[in-house]
């Protein structure tokens, strides 16, 4: 069977480390017999470059005739790239913003998870360390702070800026649902996060949380204030199963949860609609300052991809088989240079993703 997989390369290192994941998918759908038919689809700052726009009519109707999207990373050098002299709403990340809105991509996954071959380059006490950790944060992806209204004004004299942060029940139901279902598919715990000893959004989070909870007797829920919650991931993560947040806090957190596993490279994530169909992107960033130096590590990228293969595609297999040739590689002490540490083998983008394919 064939899949039709639209390829976002998009900016900085995005597509040195897309190539690869392409790399291992054609490995392991050539494993398990399936093949995949990749469209490119323009968008970010390559597509300013070509269109003079983030994100085109045509790349958003290509991506939805897809199964599914790969992407690398969008964006540039702010401090000496031309696309930052343009207005904010023409930006490479606006292209971002702007398909997940048209997608409905509500839902962002991105896990944590504390590798044992890289517990030495976890910058958390040892003893947390040694416990390990495998968080899933599920992110609220077009609602919220990010989406609402704004303006920018000057009022009494004084310049003043308003930025709405807004969500009706149906937005939290949906994420709170999808929290739930992948929560019985793991640890079958949800720790819901908001600020509700103050804000009237992060009220109705947990009462609507709460009553899809109603509906999943057989998984633990718990609240958190965001402010404890940033402090227990880097106290005890290993507490945690499934983070369920809203948009501004769940941005934060998992950079945050990012950074505990050692490198922000080895970091997938999936954003999701209310069918199997999702945009599967590395957390890191377009990293600008190596694009183009063959050092980037794609495993980030390449643990998307398995990602994709297992939410959207319905190929657990396969994503395990990914993953386990991952984990594999990191044992056998073959690294990158963002993780490289003393007695390990430091290969560049293109030998890490030919050595994951050599253990598929």
């Amino acid at each position: 069977m064939n899949y039709k997989i639209g390829c976002i390369a998009g900016d900085g290192i995005g597509p040195e480390i897309t190539n690869e994941a392409r790399k291992v998918l054609d490995a392991v759908g050539a494993k398990f017999g399936f093949g995949i038919e990749y469209t490119d689809i323009l968008m970010g700052g390559c597509s300013i470059d070509v269109h003079g726009i983030p994100l085109t009519d045509e790349a958003i109707e290509a991506a939805k005739s897809q199964d599914a999207v790969l992407m690398g990373s969008i964006g540039g050098d702010a401090k000496v790239s031309p696309w930052y002299s343009l207005p904010p709403e023409k930006r490479p990340e606006a292209g971002l913003l702007g398909l997940r809105k048209a997608l409905n991509l509500f839902a962002n996954l991105r896990p944590s998870k504390l590798y044992s071959a890289l517990k030495g380059a976890c910058p958390l006490r040892s003893d947390a360390a040694d416990r390990g950790f495998d968080i899933l944060i599920m992110r609220e992806l077009t609602g919220g702070l990010y989406f609402g209204e704004r303006k920018t004004f000057e009022e009494g004299g004084l310049r003043t800026a308003i930025d709405t942060l807004k969500y009706n029940e149906e937005e939290i139901k949906r994420i709170a649902v999808k929290a739930f279902e992948i929560a019985r598919k793991r640890k079958c715990k949800v720790t819901s996060v908001d600020k509700a000893n103050v804000l009237d959004s992060s009220r109705l989070w947990r009462a609507v949380t709460e009553e899809v909870a109603l509906g999943y007797k057989d998984v633990a829920l718990e609240h958190m204030l965001v402010d404890n919650c940033a402090m227990q991931l880097v106290k005890d993560p290993a507490q945690f199963d499934v983070v369920l947040t809203e948009n501004m806090f769940g941005d934060i957190l998992s950079d945050e949860a990012a950074e505990i596993t050692g490198s922000i490279g080895m970091l997938p994530s999936a954003s999701l609609n209310e069918t199997k169909f999702g945009l599967y992107e590395p957390s890191g960033g377009s990293a600008p300052d190596i694009a183009g130096r063959g050092i980037a590590n794609p495993i980030a990228a390449i643990l998307s991809a398995a990602m994709m293969l297992r939410f959207s595609l319905d190929l657990k297999d396969a994503a395990e088989a990914i993953e386990n040739a991952v984990e594999k590689v990191l044992l056998d002490g073959i690294r990158t240079i963002d993780i490289m540490s003393e007695g390990m083998t430091e290969v560049g983008t293109s030998q890490m993703g030919d050595e994951i394919v050599r253990r598929i």
